[in-house]
């Protein structure tokens, strides 16, 4: 279109009736431009107050112009290791795909000592795709680069080795491929790195767009009101401490206590129900997931 008005441009001298055809075409485009502006934002203005308000869901999660698929070598990486995707029916199968393209696409891998696969790759950007699933603002965009150690890595932040860490500044995230691995290797240990750093990633961007994303929306307001009902409760909070349910680490500040929540939520989720219907209850609409195994 931008190439056929310039030609229009270029022979208006020529014919008197093309500078009125230029005209018309840009006033319709900007015209077309106006209004889905206006239709975007009275669009989610209904959503956000609908989930404020009413419930926490979206109005749509998938819809795709263009899905794009993985390789055969990716799908099988899925079906290996991601037993969330294994458990979705093949549409929703390809939505995964097309996301864990996507994200792919916009996420930098960089080795440390160690050479980056496409398997690595798609486990980590799988790991991204399945917790955000349930919601549509999946291009956590705090995240820009994926730095991989073979093992456990000196951090500069605070002069210690670490497994995992999220560098909000850099948009990095920063993993021991020792450590992905293993949080895969055992399924219902309640230990994935991967998940549990992404987590503080999510929980990072959504707060920065928190006032005009719906799915930061749900997953923020449904955080506080479990942290209010835990606050409200000292019967139940004092349960959860005691059953060592979850690991100690969790108590360290809020950061960690979602994270550790969520990891255990990701692969444990049966005997999370059946401990702590109520918590379990406000994850599972902090994520959206209303899939099989959840």
């Amino acid at each position: 279109m931008t190439k056929t008005l310039m030609f229009l441009c270029q022979h208006q001298e020529e014919n008197p009736e093309v500078v009125r055809l230029v005209i018309i075409i840009a006033a319709i485009l900007l015209g077309g431009f106006f209004v889905y502006l206006g239709v975007t934002r009275i669009f989610y203005f209904f959503e956000m107050a609908y989930v404020e308000y009413i419930k926490k869901s979206l109005f749509y999660n998938h819809l795709y112009f263009k899905k794009r698929s993985l390789t055969i070598a990716q799908t099988d990486v899925l079906i290996e290791y991601i037993k969330f995707y294994n458990r979705l029916s093949p549409r929703y199968k390809s939505y995964f795909e097309h996301r864990v393209l996507q994200i792919l696409n916009r996420i930098e891998f960089i080795g440390k000592d160690i050479t980056v696969t496409e398997e690595m790759k798609t486990i980590i950007a799988a790991t991204l795709v399945k917790l955000t699933f349930g919601l549509r603002d999946y291009k956590i965009k705090s995240v820009e680069r994926v730095i991989l150690y073979p093992d456990e890595f000196y951090s500069q932040t605070n002069k210690t080795l670490h497994k995992g860490e999220f560098n909000l500044g850099y948009k990095a995230l920063v993993l021991s491929w020792k450590d992905v691995l293993h949080g895969y290797a055992i399924a219902d240990d309640n230990l994935n790195l991967a998940v549990h750093e992404f987590t503080h990633a999510i929980h990072f961007y959504y707060m920065q767009v928190r006032r005009y994303s719906t799915s930061a929306a749900i997953f923020l307001n449904s955080y506080v009101e479990l942290i209010n009902k835990l606050d409200a409760d000292d019967a139940l909070k004092t349960k959860l401490i005691r059953s060592k349910f979850l690991r100690d680490y969790a108590y360290t500040n809020q950061y960690e206590f979602l994270s550790v929540l969520i990891e255990t939520f990701i692969e444990s989720p049966m005997e999370f129900k059946e401990y702590f219907p109520g918590i379990y209850g406000k994850i599972k609409s902090m994520l959206g997931f209303n899939f099989e195994g959840y």
